[in-house]
């Protein structure tokens, strides 16, 4: 395992110190626990920066969406336990 120094001022070392106290853990393991959660979010918007990305190409590639509606019904009914159509795509209206 590797050491890393972090310089930080006297302000934010004290709120880290008072958070992980309430946290019933060290300012070690709360720092390192907070760098963990913010390295998964980034991977998280990573991921679903990709999904979207590739949805919006499909769109223009297509030229065919559901309308917002459609698919809200769709779901509010399936939620409800009724049968329902799935929504077909249209061409995208410009």
């Amino acid at each position: 395992m590797s050491t890393t120094t972090i310089r930080m001022p006297d302000e934010l070392k004290t709120r880290v110190a008072a958070a992980a106290k309430r946290a019933g853990t060290t300012p070690h393991g709360f720092i390192l626990e907070a760098i963990a959660e913010k390295a998964t979010q980034d991977e998280l918007r990573g991921d679903f920066e990709t999904t979207a990305d590739a949805r919006l190409a499909r769109i223009l590639a297509t030229g065919k969406t559901i309308p917002w509606a459609s698919m809200r019904d769709y779901l509010e009914a399936r939620l409800a336990g009724t049968p329902a159509r799935r929504p077909s795509a249209r061409k995208l209206a410009r």
